[in-house]
């Protein structure tokens, strides 16, 4: 039976033609190429004679310039060491406990889980830049920047997820004491935080079928 391998995600089908759509992120049919054994890829490499080609010219050191070779450098290490995974757990994990802080001192008028949840999301924002760029150059390394809906859905929730944080401490700055005030205005403070903490999740559930969803339990 052929097996057919997404150049986006990597998943792998078995059978006689590609799926319509990659169930794990959604590419269509076109973007499948069927794997071919390595059994049989090998053999026709080994009897066939290689081929003399010119050396290629030895690139001048410091042609591409200093930014260009400090970028390559850093999206190797980003790919190779996984950076990015790494770093979106940040929000993963303090998001979701900051917002339980604001319930907490929205509902029970306590000032000291509401410098904790500012804390833990100023925390959050400085994170967020290393975030997004190490998923931007994944996303454009790894899955060739494609944009079918899982993509869409990831950097849609990221965005929201960011600019929710943004708005929330802006407004944090702005009425300090708009948590520990009995207010219309918490309430809608505390649904922006939900909002957030829900595009967060959003965006690492992609991330996690992406990982893991060409894998069979």
């Amino acid at each position: 039976m052929k097996k057919w391998e997404c150049t986006v995600c990597g998943y792998i089908h078995e059978g006689d033609e590609p799926p319509d759509e990659c169930p794990v992120c959604a590419a269509d049919k076109s973007m499948f190429v069927e794997v071919v054994e390595q059994a049989a890829a090998a053999e026709p490499a080994a009897t066939a004679e290689p081929a003399a080609s010119p050396a290629a010219p030895a690139q001048p050191a410091g042609k591409q310039g200093l930014p260009a070779t400090l970028l390559a450098f850093a999206t190797t290490q980003i790919l190779r060491h996984h950076l990015h995974p790494i770093m979106v757990h940040t929000p993963n994990g303090i998001v979701p406990m900051a917002v339980i802080f604001l319930f907490i001192a929205a509902l029970f008028t306590a000032p000291l889980f509401d410098i904790a949840a500012l804390y833990s999301l100023v925390f959050v924002l400085i994170a967020m830049p290393a975030v997004l760029a190490t998923g931007y150059i994944v996303w454009q390394e790894r899955y060739r920047g494609a944009l079918t809906s899982i993509f869409k859905l990831k950097i849609g929730a990221s965005i929201v997820a960011t600019v929710s944080l943004v708005i929330l401490l802006i407004w944090r700055a702005l009425q300090p004491a708009v948590l520990t005030t009995p207010s219309t205005g918490r309430w809608f403070f505390l649904i922006l935080a939900v909002i957030m903490v829900g595009a967060v999740g959003l965006a690492g559930h992609m991330g996690g079928k992406l990982v893991f969803g060409n894998r069979k339990y």
